[in-house]
């Protein structure tokens, strides 16, 4: 199909939750063709002839190139999803009718839209309007990952980067995070590949989608330190450096933040326990305008110095914390032993 034929396919294709209106000739054609198909048909607020129930869930892979969107993809459709790999933008409302259509054959869609789309990547942004007026249910997962990871990955494999033209590969890389700046702000779920291999990237994606039912919010509460950097799929960050560092208590500096004595220490310190009062008053706040707003996913990194002692210590409660008003938890230490 020539791109030509891309854009007519988008031009022409058959829209979702059409408010009532008169039939044309070409409505009526569609209509007829999903009553052969066996599907009731509708001009209310029903997917163009197809109940709401029987549109398929829609999940949109995209990220850096070099990231791993083709693990994440393969991943997904292990998992049973019916993947769609670097479709043009505008096609995905009419793969979410097909899907629609398929009578509970096609329940879940993956699409992975990247840039070598190039410019059908523009249209992506109107296509989740689309999707969003129709009230499609869609998620976006987003593969970051640092320049340094993105640069070792494609020398290592002696391919230039789509984008990088007669420049350098770190000129490509600049490029596209420059395009996907706006998606990555709006992505559900955004993870930093920059230290995993495909293993963990697989394991983090069954986590996330290979339970038969969802819960309303997960959070992965990531202790770190800050000498080490920040994370860069953290949608929170909280600093525990106003606390004094059990570093410089030679009985505990060899111990972490999971020994009873260290977290003794952090918590008999002014303040420690008011600040885990009161931000995980915080979070609930926060995680009951997430599940409005539709995000199920949230990453809150907690830091202190090296990502040892004190950040350890406040994630274990907190996470506890969260475990225990319902919300699924799931901790990580990322520079615990690092030192």
């Amino acid at each position: 199909m020539t791109e030509h034929e891309h854009d007519q396919y988008a031009e022409e294709r058959p829209a979702l939750n059409r408010p009532d209106r008169s039939e044309s000739g070409a409505d009526q054609g569609r209509q007829q063709a999903a009553q052969d198909n066996g599907a009731q048909v509708s001009t209310g607020s029903e997917t163009a002839g197809i109940p709401d129930a029987a549109i398929p869930e829609l999940v949109i892979i995209s990220g850096m190139s070099g990231a791993g969107r083709s693990t994440a993809a393969k991943c997904l459709e292990d998992l049973g999803w019916f993947v769609v790999d670097n479709l043009p933008p505008a096609l995905i409302p009419t793969m979410v009718e097909l899907g629609a259509r398929s009578q509970g054959n096609v329940a879940r869609i993956a699409v992975v839209v990247d840039v070598r789309g190039r410019r059908f990547f523009d249209n992506l942004r109107e296509s989740l309007a689309d999707l969003e007026a129709k009230n499609v249910t869609r998620r976006i997962v987003f593969l970051e990952s640092s320049d340094e990871a993105l640069v070792r990955r494609f020398e290592s494999v002696r391919r230039p980067h789509p984008l990088q033209g007669d420049g350098r590969i770190v000129d490509g890389i600049a490029a596209e995070r420059e395009l996907l700046r706006e998606l990555r702000g709006d992505a559900d779920l955004v993870i930093d590949t920059s230290s995993l291999n495909v293993h963990e990237l697989r394991a983090k994606m069954d986590a996330q989608f290979a339970g038969e039912e969802e819960p309303e919010l997960r959070a992965t509460v990531m202790s770190f330190g800050f000498k080490y950097g920040l994370p860069v799929d953290a949608d929170l960050v909280a600093d525990m450096r106003f606390l004094p560092n059990p570093h410089w208590v030679p009985e505990l500096r060899p111990y972490t933040g999971l020994n009873e004595e260290v977290a003794a220490y952090v918590f008999n310190q002014p303040g420690a326990k008011e600040f885990l009062d009161r931000y995980a008053e915080l979070l609930r706040l926060i995680a009951a305008g997430y599940r409005r707003e539709g995000k199920r996913y949230v990453t809150i990194a907690i830091g202190c110095t090296g990502g040892k002692h004190r950040s350890v210590a406040m994630s274990e409660k907190l996470a506890a914390r969260l475990a225990a008003e319902g919300v699924e938890t799931v901790v990580v230490h990322r520079d615990m032993g690092r030192e």
